[in-house]
């Protein structure tokens, strides 16, 4: 099974890890505003951690369909503040960095973080790659087409599953020739994609595994599970833990959630049933 290297540290992927996800914006889809001020971060880390989150994202930008652009240097001052809070309050948490700009990932990682989450996959910023080998971090490849400004404009597919595995083997061969070792994938559901493109993609998501890379999960409270069952984002964690259930099922290695406590049940449950005999 997979293994990531942070901080020195090998984490095992062969039982399925949580990241929860921490949004430093006034924006965010599902929890903008609510994460901006330091005790309130520490609070939400705090919680995640005795969850069992095995991960902490954090991000200063909001990549919801249409957001605002956010300068660089309002993304770091939101940001690495968090970041040396949290170091501080819990020296040992594993914090990922959710950004497309390598000034931002090189700043965060300096500051404590020990992993680059990337929605671009290097595409929004050429030194990406090359600044990620440099710090010898795990690093996160998401697939999406244009920006968060952009990419509902980018919706067409041949056959999306096809498309976005032909992505990944572009970008984890460049990522390797970069020197980078440790990579994720992550399909992108929700980004440059439909409704029906996420229900395509995780119906097929077993097909991930020819990547030979672990891949990551974030579905957590998305449209296309709200809207379907004509709900709100509030009300979706029901709908977000049934399609969980199916992406570990699957083969997810990582689920990043808003909601940690029932992540975590869903994998100690899915774990259980895959060692009955």
């Amino acid at each position: 099974m997979y293994t990531l290297n942070c901080k020195g540290t090998l984490i095992d992927l062969s039982t399925p890890k949580v990241m929860g996800i921490i949004n430093v914006t006034p924006d965010s889809f599902y929890d903008g505003g609510k994460t901006t001020q330091t005790d309130e971060v520490l609070r939400q880390a705090e919680t995640m951690l005795k969850e069992g989150a095995a991960f902490l994202d954090l991000g200063g930008y909001s990549s919801r369909p249409g957001a605002d652009d956010v300068p660089e240097s309002e993304e770091l001052h939101r940001v690495i503040p968090a970041i040396e809070a949290l170091i501080k309050a819990y020296p040992d948490a594993l914090i990922s960095v959710d950004t497309f700009r390598s000034t931002v990932a090189k700043s965060a990682i300096e500051a404590g973080a020990c992993m680059v989450n990337d929605i671009s996959g290097g595409q929004l910023d050429p030194e990406m790659m090359q600044t990620v080998a440099q710090l010898q971090v795990p690093y996160i490849a998401m697939h999406m087409r244009g920006t968060p400004q952009t990419m509902t404009q980018f919706t067409q597919y041949e056959q999306v599953t096809r498309d976005v595995i032909h992505y990944f083997s572009e970008k984890i061969a460049e990522a390797n020739s970069h020197g980078i070792n440790d990579v994720i994938a992550d399909p992108g559901f929700g980004f440059s994609k439909t409704a029906v493109h996420n229900f395509t993609m995780l119906n097929e998501l077993e097909l991930f595994k020819k990547l030979d890379v672990p891949f990551l999960v974030g579905i957590s409270r998305k449209s296309f599970i709200y809207k379907t069952l004509g709900v709100s984002a509030q009300e979706a964690l029901n709908g977000t833990t049934a399609l969980h259930s199916i992406s570990l099922l699957k083969g997810a290695s990582i689920l990043r959630v808003h909601d940690v406590k029932e992540a975590v049940e869903c994998v100690s449950l899915i774990s259980e049933l895959g060692q009955a005999q």
